[in-house]
């Protein structure tokens, strides 16, 4: 079976998803970096692999919050009802409160350039107004991890390492719960157009008896398959040859989890195998 995507393909397409891949990686990439950071020193040339891991931790930690933003600008365009995206900042503002300072500590880190003249946004350009660059600069630096107190700190601001794992699981699954939403919607859609589909062709599919199911499993997808209870054995066949078609024409498709590239869909439907209902994007 071919894996890659289609040509016309586009993260553009489905940004909520994208969001939630990239939470993922960064909530794996926090957790393995303050595993090794509590762990043993590897010296690496002159530098300490714990000083090193400490840069990587606050980048991945803030980077969290793009992955949200991320979500919140995909959930708007969507339409998604508000409470949900209430949630998700609810969400964001607990992931703040645990880790107050990472925005500067982060900003002092990447925006090295700026904050080693005193020249940086943020909290250096509120001090400006009252002391030179200079001053500003060396009250605003020194970068690095104290294994003791075990926290991360930039200048004046601090982050607890020992609260960055627990607030950035929590923070992809807010996003994992925003996504679940949006998979929750799309999968009600698509139900609704098959029940449809099937209604147009007077092919009764409302339950108990229906000659067809139709179903929207907790994987967030549409299933179908026949009620074998409710159609003869000799009009089985007939029957899964008229879905198919039906399908097919409405814009649909329906595969076999087991054989994804299966041909002989009708006879699978005839035989009791639920398949999963998808729109045809071919």
């Amino acid at each position: 079976m071919n894996s890659n995507p289609p040509d016309d393909w586009s993260p553009a397409d489905n940004p909520y998803s994208i969001a939630l891949s990239e939470a993922n990686w960064l909530r794996a990439t926090v957790a393995l970096t303050v595993e090794r950071m509590h762990g043993d020193d590897v010296p690496a040339g002159w530098f300490s692999s714990r000083q090193i891991d400490a840069r990587t931790l606050v980048v991945a930690l803030r980077q969290l919050l793009a992955a949200v933003k991320l979500e919140r600008i995909a959930l708007t365009d969507l339409g998604i009802d508000p409470a949900v995206i209430t949630a998700l900042d609810d969400a964001e503002q607990v992931f703040l409160d645990a880790l107050p300072n990472i925005k500067h500590v982060r900003d002092g880190l990447t925006h090295f350039e700026d904050w080693a003249r005193g020249r940086g946004g943020g909290p250096q350009k509120d001090a400006r107004k009252t002391a030179d660059p200079r001053d500003v600069a060396r009250d605003f630096w020194s970068f690095g991890y104290d294994p003791v107190a075990d926290t991360v700190t930039m200048g004046p601001f601090t982050i607890s390492v020992s609260a960055a794992v627990p607030a950035a699981n929590a923070r992809f699954d807010a996003i994992y719960a925003a996504t679940r939403a949006v998979d929750q919607r799309s999968a009600a859609e698509l139900r609704d157009q098959v029940v449809q589909v099937l209604t147009d062709a007077t092919i009764s599919c409302t339950p108990p008896q229906g000659q067809v199911l139709v179903s929207q499993g907790h994987d967030m997808r549409v299933w179908l398959s026949l009620n074998l209870s409710g159609v003869p054995d000799g009009e089985l066949k007939e029957l899964a040859t008229r879905v198919a078609t039906v399908m097919t024409n409405g814009g649909l498709q329906l595969t076999s989890p087991a054989f994804p590239e299966a041909q002989d869909i009708a006879a699978r439907l005839a035989d009791d195998e639920p398949l999963r209902v998808q729109r045809n994007t071919r």
